[in-house]
C-alpha cells in the first residue's frame, strides 16, 4: 500500500522528513476493521512526530496522521482518532492512533471497530477527514469543559488553525457570539466569513468581556485571554503553537474567579455527537487545501509557514 511515513525525524526541517512510498499492508487484527482510505489531513500532531518530539511505538517507517475519512465494509465512515490507555498516566483519550502504529495517511488502515462513524452526507471526503482531531477538541472545549450556552460570547484565540476554525463554526451554530484574534487581516476577514461577529487584531482589546476564550495559541496571547474574560469565565487551553510557557497573572485570576481547563482531543461518546451536531446544523469544515498523497510535504511546510486558514488535506484514493 502507499503510505506518507517518517523514518528519521528532522528537528530543524521537517517536511523533509516525509517520505511517500510502498508498504507492506499489515493484517487485520481480531475486533478490528479496514478502512480503505478516501483522504486524510494534517494537524500538529504530526509536525511533532516529524520533528522526533513524540514517542514511536516502533523501529522503522511510521505512519502518519490522525484524521481520515474513507470506506469500511462498505459505509463511508470517519475514523475516532484516538485509542484508549490504562496507565494512569494519560487522560483516557489523549492516545492517538499513530502513537500507537496506526498511522492513517495509508491507502488502507485498520481501527477498532467501534472507532468509525458514518460520514455526514452532506460533507466530501476532505471536508469529513477534517473532522476527527481538530473539530473534535473544539467540540469538547466548547460544550464539555465550558459548557457553552446559547447567548454566551466567545474568544477564539488565533483564527485560521484547525481548532480555531471549528470553535468558531460550532459556537456560532449554538448560539454564540463570537471573536477571533489574528495577526493577518485575511484571515480576520475569512474568520468573519464563517459567522464570527468582530475579527481583532491580536492583543486588541474585545468588544466586551467574553464567557469563554478556546486558547490554542498559548504563550503569545494568554495574557491576553485572562484579560478579556469576564468575571466568572472560563479559559479553555488545548495547545500552546507559540509556546508553553505563559506569563500569568494570579490577582486577575482569583479577583474575576476565572477557571482555567485543559483540554485533549475527546471520547468516542464526544465524537459521534460531534458528527450529529454538524449533521443537524449542515457544518463544512473550512479546507484551506487539499494535495495528493505524493505531495504531503507541501501541507507540511504550509503548517510551518503558519499560512493556511482552515485544515490541510490530504487526497488518498
Amino acid at each position: 500500500m502507499k503510505a506518507a511515513f517518517v523514518t528519521e525525524p528532522d528537528a530543524t526541517d521537517p517536511a523533509a522528513a516525509i517520505r511517500v512510498g510502498e508498504l507492506d499492508t499489515p493484517d487485520t487484527p481480531d475486533g478490528w476493521v479496514r478502512v480503505d482510505v478516501r483522504a486524510g489531513a494534517l494537524n500538529m500532531h504530526d509536525l511533532w512526530t516529524l520533528r522526533g518530539a513524540t514517542r514511536r511505538p516502533h523501529p522503522g517507517p511510521h505512519v502518519l496522521g490522525s484524521d481520515a475519512a474513507g470506506v469500511a465494509e462498505g459505509r463511508d465512515v470517519v475514523v475516532y482518532p484516538v485509542l484508549p490507555t490504562a496507565d494512569g498516566r494519560a487522560v483516557p483519550h489523549a492516545t492517538l492512533l499513530p502513537d500507537a502504529g496506526h498511522g492513517v495517511l495509508a491507502e488502507h488502515i485498520d481501527v477498532p471497530a467501534g472507532h468509525v462513524v458514518a460520514r455526514p452526507a452532506h460533507l466530501d471526503w476532505a471536508e469529513a477527514a477534517s473532522l476527527p482531531t481538530a473539530w473534535l477538541t473544539a467540540y469538547r472545549m466548547l460544550f464539555a469543559k465550558a459548557a457553552l450556552a446559547p447567548g454566551q460570547v466567545v474568544l477564539v484565540q488565533g483564527a485560521g488553525g484547525g481548532v480555531a476554525t471549528a470553535a468558531v463554526s460550532l459556537a456560532v451554530a449554538a448560539g454564540a457570539t463570537v471573536f477571533v484574534t489574528s495577526r493577518s487581516a485575511r484571515k480576520r476577514e475569512r474568520a468573519l466569513a464563517l459567522g464570527a461577529a468582530a475579527a481583532l487584531d491580536t492583543g486588541a482589546r474585545t468588544p466586551q468581556p467574553v464567557d469563554v476564550v478556546i486558547e490554542t495559541v498559548g504563550a503569545a496571547t494568554f495574557e491576553h485571554s485572562t484579560r478579556s474574560t469576564r468575571v466568572g469565565g472560563t479559559i479553555v487551553v488545548c495547545g500552546g503553537t507559540s509556546g508553553f510557557t505563559a506569563n500569568l497573572d494570579l490577582t486577575r485570576l482569583f479577583a474575576r474567579e476565572i477557571t482555567v481547563h485543559g483540554s485533549t482531543m475527546g471520547s468516542l461518546e464526544e465524537f459521534r455527537a460531534l458528527l450529529e451536531f454538524v449533521t443537524e446544523h449542515r457544518l463544512r469544515p473550512a479546507v484551506d487545501s487539499t494535495v495528493d498523497l505524493a505531495d504531503v510535504s507541501t501541507q507540511a511546510a504550509r503548517m510551518l509557514a503558519g499560512t493556511a486558514f482552515g485544515k490541510l488535506c490530504v487526497r488518498v484514493a
